[in-house]
């Protein structure tokens, strides 16, 4: 999408955060048992192995989309001639608010699984619900544009033939047309639109007109 190196290996480290804060509040929380009264479980002093997976395959899927949604924004921002710095503002600007309210939906969705009977489903649901949290505000909303400010231009560096590749196969969100050819008709030619009123005219003065009926 955006042809550079820079911006996905960003994305992932952030990713990373969000995940990092999730799988250690899952850990404090369910093996540790801090909380244990609040939420209503008794701490077995361990996860079961397939938790972690299935919280990172969630997690990650949506963080990523979040970063997509934001990157595209400022991606496009910037392909319009805007400056770095601004292309960023603009971008958080028009696609802070949607990833907010997204987040927040989320959030209460996993929240909710936390007040169920099954441990398991607790697990899932906090961690969700925390990885989720961190990654709509303190990632997607602070550190990521801070970071994309920092770098500046070099966050759509990318080798030579890397830019060559996304030129050709690259995905975009939209692209300019060419614009049509009209071919302009030249003195002593007419178009084919001409040409066939021509021959309806002519068709017209060559059938008679029918005479009226004598008495």
């Amino acid at each position: 999408m955006t042809g550079s190196v820079v911006v996905p290996l960003k994305a992932l480290a952030m990713n990373m955060l969000s995940l990092g804060a999730s799988l250690g509040v899952l850990t404090l929380v369910f093996q540790f048992g801090w909380f244990s009264g609040l939420l209503g479980f008794s701490p077995t002093g361990g996860l079961e192995a397939w938790i972690p997976v299935l919280v990172f395959a969630f997690a990650f899927g949506l963080s990523m989309d979040y970063e997509v949604f934001l990157l595209s924004r400022i991606k496009e921002l910037h392909e319009h001639g805007q400056p770095c710095r601004r292309a960023v503002e603009l971008g958080v600007q028009r696609s802070g608010r949607i990833i907010t309210s997204a987040g927040l939906l989320m959030v209460v969705v996993f929240a909710g699984f936390s007040a169920g009977d099954m441990l398991d489903i607790k697990e899932i649901g906090l961690a969700l619900a925390v990885a989720i949290f961190v990654d709509a505000t303190l990632v997607r909303m602070l550190l990521v544009p801070a970071t994309m400010t920092l770098f500046g231009d070099r966050n759509w560096w990318a080798p030579a033939w890397l830019r060559r590749l996304h030129a050709r196969v690259g995905l975009r969100e939209n692209q300019t047309l060419p614009p049509l050819a009209v071919a302009a008709a030249l003195p002593g030619q007419r178009g084919a639109g001409d040409e066939a009123g021509a021959g309806a005219g002519a068709v017209a003065e060559a059938e008679p007109v029918p005479s009226g009926v004598g008495g």
